[in-house]
């Protein structure tokens, strides 16, 4: 009996000490498992707001590349509260987020939270819009300058004999506002069009656009053509035009290539939109910005996309990396827009009988 009850004991002591020796090993796999994915790389995305149209396929396409180059995306919005993106970038840096991109509300006012997350080593990316001065790491755009150039040309084009225009810009703190302005007036130059009235909408708040509108027929109803900053100050404009029964006798041109706005190109109520390749950019940025979180020289051949060109950011050259945007018109639009993915002919020609 003593015999029998001591290998039972030594099974017993046996067994005890398998389910130890196993329940060691999970607990080590679990904790290699939870390093593995502690190191995986971290980038902050933050966006002034989702007001805009675009910026809902920027974020899907950002987020969608970066994550199948294995990063974590952490995406914030501010509403176009810069305080609060001010709180969302330092959120970011106390999470040691390896890269942040960011699409500034004023990129005077992030001036300290950008300059304090370099200082820790952080890589920033400047996302279609400059923050002036903190030597960031990538600069990526539309090139904003052809942007306004195409949009003065298409008002040349649809009004030859000249007249009367309004310039309705974007935000005053919006670097892009500066070289669409610039490039809009310089296609305008030899031409017959007068600027008779411009205006500045904060925040690029859509509202603005048809206050300004307003203020500009104070000035003189005898115009020929309004340019808005994007389609959605287009589509407030075009409603004081409508008011006034001058919607699809003047002539209006835009940026982004909003739905609505190529509905209304198709319905005769906007002359053209420029269209930017937001998918590429998008995913171009995140390629980058993978490869800076990574360590790579993205000025380098190495790279998976090298980044050829730089531009002066006010504290020196940094890497710049521009896209080329498109007009599109009625006549270019199923090329464009439908053919290329952009938005279906359904949705485009929703508003026009056959």
């Amino acid at each position: 009996m003593k015999k029998k009850r001591g290998i039972a004991l030594l099974i017993t002591a046996l067994m005890f000490v398998l389910c130890v020796t196993g329940c060691g090993t999970q607990k080590i796999e679990t904790t290699k498992k939870e390093t593995t994915e502690e190191k995986k790389l971290q980038i902050g995305l933050s966006f002034d707001s989702f007001v805009i149209e675009r910026w809902l396929r920027d974020r899907d396409m950002f987020v969608s590349t970066a994550q199948g180059l294995g990063a974590e995306v952490n995406v914030q919005v501010a509403g176009g509260d810069v305080d609060e993106q001010i709180s969302q970038i330092e959120y970011f840096i106390q999470k040691e987020m390896d890269v942040i991109v960011i699409i500034p509300i004023d990129g005077d006012a992030l001036y300290d939270v950008v300059k304090e997350a370099k200082d820790k080593g952080i890589k920033v990316v400047c996302y279609d819009r400059m923050i002036a001065n903190v030597d960031a790491d990538l600069y990526i755009t539309i090139d904003n300058e052809m942007v306004g150039t195409l949009m003065g040309e298409a008002l040349v084009e649809a009004c030859p004999d000249g007249g009367n225009i309004f310039a309705i810009n974007g935000s005053p703190t919006d670097k892009n506002v500066e070289e669409v302005e610039l490039g809009f007036r310089k296609a305008l130059k030899g031409s017959k069009l007068k600027i008779a009235y411009t205006g500045y909408c904060d925040n690029w708040l859509a509202e603005m656009a048809a206050t300004h509108v307003n203020k500009g027929l104070e000035v003189t109803d005898d115009i020929v053509g309004v340019m808005c900053g994007n389609d959605d100050l287009a589509s407030q404009a075009v409603k004081v035009l409508a008011e006034n029964r001058l919607a699809g006798q003047v002539a209006l041109v835009a940026q982004d290539a909003d739905l609505a706005a190529c509905q209304r190109i198709v319905e005769g109520t906007q002359t053209m939109t420029v269209y930017k390749p937001i998918e590429q950019e998008a995913s171009t940025a995140a390629i980058l910005a993978v490869a800076l979180g990574n360590g790579t020289d993205i000025t380098s051949k190495d790279c998976e996309i090298p980044v050829t060109e730089t531009t002066d950011d006010g504290s020196g050259e940094i890497p710049y990396y521009k896209i080329t945007p498109i007009a599109v018109t009625a006549e270019n639009m199923d090329e464009v827009i439908v053919d290329g993915g952009f938005h279906s002919k359904e949705d485009v020609y929703l508003n026009v009988k056959e």
